[in-house]
């Protein structure tokens, strides 16, 4: 397999789970600007659309969209899904990664854009987008560690990386106990820190 990713963006989703995973698998880096790749080729070949991630199957296929990506992540790796217990959380892992894509991931587009906002617009941004982050505290539940119970899946590598972009653009979570808790303990995960290492996102 190889993971096409950028540094940062919601493409370490998907390197995080690799790595929970043990997978065996390649990474290459790609300037979203530039449409390249770290090896020189025009990433438009990799995905149409110029985004990460994209991800290289072992038959050579290519699946790109996170949501789409997570959720083969969970069919391949069964540590990475919902208790197999528990038929209906498969569907909640579908539901929360919905909402992170189309809520969560869209509040924080703003502050990515490279666009310049008047401070009425600064203001409105920000009020989305706590209230997308009330929102996702209240999907944490009060008596385990993750998203769906003591179980670590794919839902909640994605909401990892969403909700640490509030620490790389200065954001405070400190009104969101639960969720800053919450960040704090995926950050602490060894393949979080390997992830974050890989991408030269830490020492």
């Amino acid at each position: 397999m190889k993971l096409f990713y950028k540094s940062g963006a919601c493409s370490m989703a998907a390197h995080i789970l690799l790595n929970e995973a043990g997978a065996d698998y390649n990474l290459e880096k790609v300037d979203t600007e530039k449409g390249q790749t770290d090896s020189g080729g025009a990433y438009a070949e990799i995905n149409p659309r110029g985004y990460v991630p994209a991800l290289q199957l072992p038959d050579g296929n290519i699946l790109t969209e996170n949501v789409a990506v997570l959720h083969w992540l969970s069919e391949t790796f069964p540590t990475l899904a919902a208790d197999q217990s528990r038929s209906l959380d498969r569907f909640r892992t579908l539901e929360l990664l919905s909402f992170l894509s189309s809520e969560l991931h869209k509040g924080f587009s703003p502050y990515f854009s490279g666009k310049s906002f008047s401070e009425e617009q600064q203001a409105e941004i920000m009020t989305k987008l706590r209230s997308k982050i009330s929102q996702f505290d209240q999907l944490l539940p009060e008596d385990a560690d993750f998203l769906l119970g003591n179980r670590f899946t794919v839902a909640d590598a994605y909401a990892f990386v969403i909700l640490d972009w509030a620490n790389v653009l200065n954001i405070s979570l400190a009104d969101w106990p639960k969720t800053e808790a919450y960040v704090a303990r995926i950050m602490a995960r060894p393949a979080t820190q390997q992830t974050l290492r890989e991408e030269g996102l830490a020492a």
